[in-house]
């Protein structure tokens, strides 16, 4: 296997599935024709038996070989949403960390994504379908849980001169009344729009306000 073989075996396992056009966008964006480029190259990993697939989606969803998600599990739209946000964030600049389904401990909050992004640590909800009150505060205390256990304290990105708890950022369409005395609570539709809320600010939020420390995505 080449590099981009390999590179595309350790998306599969980070993501848990992603699609051919999620994979021709990451790993094939330099070359002139991606989809054909992407789709000889996963053909030939499949009949090498280093990859999976599922022909009932279109286009076809990729797995890891030692896949332990069902192919008609209703959790591959969601872990193709993951996909579609880190490809939005590369559309800015590549995060420097991006782990899917972050866990801690039992009864705290158990992250979407946890990114770093133009130096700024994000917590990221995507969050598709609406909750109801109890729903999105059960997930907040979760978070409020979380900053108080300080297990994020122990994280090996955490700066040297102080602790920071990430901002956490909800893709949603729909606006929840949440806050927190502890961390930044950010809810924007999509990364483009997460951008334009961060520029549109005059200055940063004070990190003694917060808890994080300050957004540089512009």
């Amino acid at each position: 296997m080449n590099k981009r073989d390999r590179a595309i075996i350790d998306d599969l396992e980070r993501f848990r599935c992603m699609s051919r056009d999620d994979i021709a966008d990451i790993h094939f964006g330099n070359v002139s024709n991606s989809i054909t480029a992407a789709n000889r190259t996963l053909l030939r990993l499949y009949r090498l038996g280093k990859i999976d697939r599922s022909t009932e989606f279109q286009p076809f969803v990729y797995f890891p070989a030692d896949n332990s998600i069902r192919k008609d599990s209703q959790k591959i739209p969601h872990f193709l949403e993951l996909v579609r946000v880190y490809r939005d964030m590369l559309a800015f600049v590549k995060p420097t960390r991006f782990n899917v389904e972050v866990k801690y401990s039992k009864g705290l909050a158990e992250p979407d994504i946890f990114a770093i992004w133009k130096g700024s640590p994000l917590f990221i909800e995507v969050q598709r379908s609406a909750y109801n009150d109890r729903q999105i505060n059960d997930k907040i205390t979760r978070y409020e849980a979380l900053y108080q256990s300080e297990l994020v304290n122990d994280e090996p990105w955490q700066p040297k001169a102080r602790k920071v708890f990430p901002t956490l950022l909800i893709l949603t369409k729909t606006r929840y009344a949440v806050k927190s005395d502890n961390f930044a609570i950010m809810q924007a539709e999509s990364i483009s729009d997460f951008v334009r809320m961060v520029a549109q600010k005059e200055k940063p939020v004070p990190i003694k306000q917060t808890g994080g420390i300050k957004l540089r995505i512009g």
